[in-house]
C-alpha cells in the first residue's frame, strides 16, 4: 500500500495573470524569499540531482541548486520555450526538449528527448479495435481536445455528424461538459448511424488503446498529443489552441511541415471544413504517407531517455545524450 508522496511548497506562486494588483508587488518578494527557502530545503533533502519541467515556479529552486552545486535537468515540451524556461536554461546543467527546432534556443546545452507519454507498448491494433467494436473494413476517427477548450472541436463534430458517420466510425471524447450535447446529437441519428457514434466524457484508462485503434486523430496540439500521435504512427488533424502564447501553433506547424499532420487554425475549423478534410483522409492512400511520417518522428522512449540522463547527472557519469552525439 503506497502512501502520499512527501511535498514541500515554496512561497513563490504561479503567475496565472498579469493583472495590475497587489501581486504585481508581492510576486518579486515571494521569489526573493523562496530562494533561501529552497536553499534550506535542498540542504535538508540533499538530492543528487533535480528534474524540473521549467516555468516561473522552478526559478528559486534552480538558483538554489546551482549555488549548492546540484546538477539540474530541465525539460521543455513546446517548440517555442517560454521566457522563464529560457532564463532557467542559463542556470540548468542540461536541457531536454521535445522538438528538434528547440535545440536552437539552447545551443550546446540541450538534447532531444521527446515528450514522456503513456505507454503504447504491448497494445495490438486488432484487439484494440475489437475493444471499441470496430469491424475490420471500417475506419475509426478519434476526436479529443485534451485539457484545452474542447468546445471548438465539439461544435465542428456536432455540425458535421451525419457527413462524418457516413464514412467513419467516430469515437468522440466530448468532455464531461459536452456529454449532454453529444447524447442529444446521438438521439437524432438513425439506429444504424447511432451505432457508429461513440461519445465519451473521457478515456483515461483506454486512451492508449484508442490511439492504436484509430485511423485518424482530430485534436489539439499540446506536446503530449503531438508525441502520442507520432508514437502511435497515426495520421492527424491538429487544431492548435489559439492562446497560451501560440505554443500549440508552433508544435502543430512543425508536425505539419514534416508531412505528419494536417493543421487547421482554430478560427478556420468549421463543420464543413472538418467534414471535407475527413472525407479526403478517408482514403488509405492519402492517409498512409501522413501516418508513416508521424511514425518516423515518434519517440515512445522519451521518459526512459530523460530518466537515464538524470541518473547520469546524479551519479557523475558521462551523459547518454553527449555519448550519442559523439557516436553520431
Amino acid at each position: 500500500m503506497g502512501g502520499a508522496l512527501p511535498y514541500d511548497q515554496l512561497l513563490v506562486r504561479s503567475l496565472r495573470t498579469a493583472a495590475r494588483d497587489v501581486h504585481l508587488v508581492l510576486d518579486p518578494v515571494r521569489v526573493a524569499v523562496s530562494i533561501p527557502q529552497a536553499w534550506w530545503l535542498l540542504g535538508r533533502k540533499r538530492p543528487a540531482a533535480i528534474f524540473s519541467t521549467g516555468g516561473y515556479l522552478a526559478l528559486p529552486l534552480t538558483l538554489a541548486a546551482r549555488a549548492r552545486g546540484i546538477p539540474t535537468l530541465v525539460w521543455e515540451g513546446n517548440v517555442i520555450p517560454g521566457r522563464s524556461t529560457r532564463a532557467l536554461a542559463r542556470l540548468a546543467t542540461r536541457m531536454a526538449v521535445s522538438f528538434p527546432p528547440t535545440l536552437a534556443a539552447f545551443p550546446g546545452r540541450a538534447f532531444v528527448s521527446g515528450t514522456p507519454i503513456r505507454s503504447l507498448g504491448g497494445i495490438e491494433r486488432g484487439p484494440a479495435r475489437e475493444d471499441f467494436g470496430i469491424p475490420g473494413e471500417d475506419r475509426l476517427m478519434l476526436v479529443f481536445g485534451g485539457s484545452q477548450a474542447v468546445t471548438t472541436l465539439n461544435v465542428a463534430v456536432f455540425g458535421s455528424l451525419h457527413r462524418l458517420l457516413d464514412r467513419w466510425r467516430l469515437l468522440h471524447v466530448a468532455g464531461e461538459a459536452g456529454m449532454a450535447a453529444a447524447l442529444a446529437a446521438r438521439a437524432t441519428l438513425s439506429a444504424a448511424m447511432a451505432e457508429r457514434y461513440d461519445p465519451q466524457p473521457f478515456l483515461t484508462d483506454r486512451m492508449a488503446q484508442a490511439l492504436v485503434a484509430a485511423d485518424l486523430v482530430v485534436g489539439r496540439a499540446g506536446s503530449s498529443t503531438c508525441a502520442e500521435v507520432a508514437a502511435a504512427g497515426v495520421a492527424s488533424i491538429l487544431v492548435p489552441y489559439p492562446y497560451a502564447g501560440s505554443h500549440q501553433r508552433a508544435n502543430a506547424t512543425w508536425l505539419g511541415d514534416q508531412g505528419a499532420a494536417l493543421v487547421i487554425a482554430d478560427e478556420a475549423l468549421s463543420p464543413d471544413r472538418l467534414a471535407s478534410e475527413a472525407d479526403r483522409l478517408r482514403e488509405d492512400a492519402v492517409r498512409a504517407p501522413m501516418a508513416q511520417a508521424a511514425r518516423r518522428l515518434g519517440r515512445p522512449d522519451a521518459a526512459q531517455a530523460i530518466a537515464e540522463e538524470l541518473l547520469a547527472l546524479a551519479e557523475g557519469r558521462p551523459l547518454p545524450s553527449l555519448v550519442d552525439e559523439a557516436a553520431a
